[in-house]
């Protein structure tokens, strides 16, 4: 046994688990664990943050982007609370995040001290581990367990820890636990195979749909998919999974999607979802057979009524799953679709390559396109500017970052931040509206402060575009969503980094070129022109409320120079 405090064995687990970076904040009820982080100031890095909100959805997004988890930290009170947004994002997103929270010593817990807040009750919902540490001798170890908790549920895990607690001498055990999560694969039942291996064999057009849960298994779905000759579409959160321009990718899904994609679902004889628990069912065929492979048992049928469920690893199953089938030599409905696609693209291209001055949001899209790196990472904050991404930004072998499930707006920022911070090597780019970008602007500072050469592009209408557009469609009038103008080129100057205001569109790629050469933090903000997101009206995480046949009515009308899926079929037939 040695004799050490409670605060230094936390460093230890901390490090053992090759934590990194801290999101944060220090303030009073935090000062005596600060101090340990300052002792370790080499090994584990401290982000200072201008908002905990920020250090909150920063970590989430570092769990996102690296796989690893992130870590928060805050004071107890008003600190702790300002983190909840980002930890809902990670919950609802399944990233695994550490909440490292003061509190008021001990010994005035329960007496209504200053900024006490029963914190434990404040996390609850949000936490899949929650616990106050009580004992000097228990941080450790309930700091292992927080951790490992965490990253086996894929979830945010809390642990509050009151300020007299880390300066405690304890005595540990020279043996320390081991950092590492054992990880529980799950088969599919045999049978289950069997009956999916027959359902495919017999699909006459068959249709793929991935979310994240196939992140780890992109040779194997590409496989799969050739083998059977079905097309594949993705939801957001799983964009570049396989390259847009992929031949097998059909995009999107949903009013973020494409319109092979929405055909193509119309069509299916067989939906094949593999890592998703897809929610919009009014994007989802009618009648058609379905399997879902999920790791998650709970997931299987949770939103659509499947015939077949397989439970396992998606990288496993998908190989077990084409090493049993044969060649699919008909492969009409797949060849048709990628006409459809081809067609697509056509379409958007030509929108793409208009010149107009004030300019449009969907011209700016292609000039990024030129600047960014094919290993980046993108980061793209809610709002219409999701929209433009997901439909004109074509991802090769970036990662992709959003807040997907919360969907909350002034994401795109920390991300980017924590994207450099995770891979000090690749660009990192964020891609926000103006509404979304001043809910965390003042952290432009910290990009500056850490000397963190990202890439921001403000989409800048003076206006909540997303909610505009939503109010006129249920009838209502315009209301409370101008937002006045700002020029972010002179924030950014004035908080140490560099600006560039694009007013016309013979700007636009001289300003973009020369934010990818710059060494200090960027933020392009471009004047864009009120252009509404096609198909007219896109409700960013709450499609449920968006009903299926004003699609198809935009469809219909707007033949985009595209024929149906339908008569090329026929034609085929």
């Amino acid at each position: 046994m040695i004799k050490t405090t409670a605060g230094k064995a936390a460093m230890s687990v901390l490090k053992e688990w090759n934590i990194d970076h801290i999101f944060g904040m220090p303030g009073d009820s935090i000062n005596h664990f600060m101090d340990n982080l300052r002792s370790e100031k080499d090994e584990i890095e401290f982000i200072q943050v201008r908002h905990e909100e920020v250090g909150a959805l920063a970590a989430s997004s570092y769990a996102k982007i690296t796989g690893k988890i992130g870590v928060c930290l805050s004071i107890g009170g008003p600190g702790a609370i300002h983190l909840l947004n980002g930890l809902y994002d990670a919950k609802a997103d399944g990233a695994p995040v550490l909440v490292l929270a003061g509190q008021v010593p001990r010994a005035k817990l329960g007496n209504e001290s200053f900024q006490e807040v029963n914190l434990e009750r404040v996390f609850d919902d949000v936490s899949v581990f929650n616990h106050r540490v009580d004992s000097p001798e228990s941080f450790p170890h309930l700091l292992q367990q927080a951790i490992r908790t965490a990253y086996a549920k894929k979830g945010v895990a809390v642990l509050v820890i009151p300020d007299d607690i880390p300066s405690s001498t304890i005595k540990i055990d020279e043996k320390t636990p081991i950092a590492n999560v054992s990880k529980s694969i799950s088969h599919s039942d045999p049978e289950d195979i069997a009956k999916a291996l027959l359902a495919i064999k017999y699909a006459k057009k068959p249709v793929i749909l991935v979310g994240t849960g196939a992140k780890h298994a992109k040779l194997e779905l590409a496989q799969f998919a050739e083998k059977i000759a079905a097309p594949v579409i993705f939801t957001l959160p799983a964009k570049g999974i396989l390259p847009d321009h992929h031949p097998y990718n059909l995009g999107q899904l949903g009013q973020l999607g494409t319109k092979p994609a929405y055909e193509a679902m119309e069509e299916t004889d067989l939906l094949i979802m593999i890592g998703t628990s897809y929610p919009y069912r009014e994007f989802l065929p009618d009648g058609a057979e379905a399997i879902q492979l999920d790791s998650d048992a709970t997931q299987i049928g949770r939103r659509y009524p499947v015939s077949i469920g397989l439970v396992g690893d998606s990288k496993t199953t998908l190989s077990q799953l084409t090493h049993n089938l044969d060649y699919q030599e008909n492969r009409r409905f797949l060849e048709e679709c990628q006409v459809n696609m081809e067609n697509w693209w056509k379409h958007v291209e030509k929108e793409e390559n208009e010149v107009s001055t004030p300019i449009k949001p969907q011209q700016v899209i292609p000039k990024l396109q030129k600047i960014v790196d094919d290993d980046a990472i993108v980061s793209v904050d809610v709002g219409n500017v999701t929209v433009w991404m997901a439909r004109h930004f074509r991802m090769t072998n970036q990662k992709f970052v959003i807040s997907s499930w919360l969907a909350t707006m002034g994401c795109g920022l920390p991300a980017a931040i924590a994207g450099k911070l995770a891979h000090p090597e690749k660009q990192s780019v964020a891609v926000c509206g103006d509404g979304g970008f001043t809910m965390v602007m003042q952290d432009f500072v910290t990009a500056v402060k850490y000397k963190l050469p990202i890439v921001v592009v403000v989409l800048n209408n003076s206006e909540i575009g997303m909610i505009k557009y939503e109010q006129a469609l249920q009838g209502h009038l315009d209301y409370q969503t101008q937002l006045g103008e700002m020029n972010f080129a002179k924030f950014a100057e004035s908080c140490g980094g560099i600006g560039y205001r694009v007013e016309k569109y013979e700007e636009l790629e001289t300003a973009f070129e020369k934010a990818a050469l710059a060494n200090v933090p960027v933020v392009i903000d471009v004047v864009v022109a009120d252009e509404p997101p096609l198909p007219g009206k896109i409700s960013f995480g709450q499609a449920a409320n968006y009903s299926k046949h004003i699609m198809k009515k935009f469809f219909k009308e707007h033949e985009l120079e595209m024929p149906p899926l339908r008569k090329g079929l026929s034609r085929m037939l």
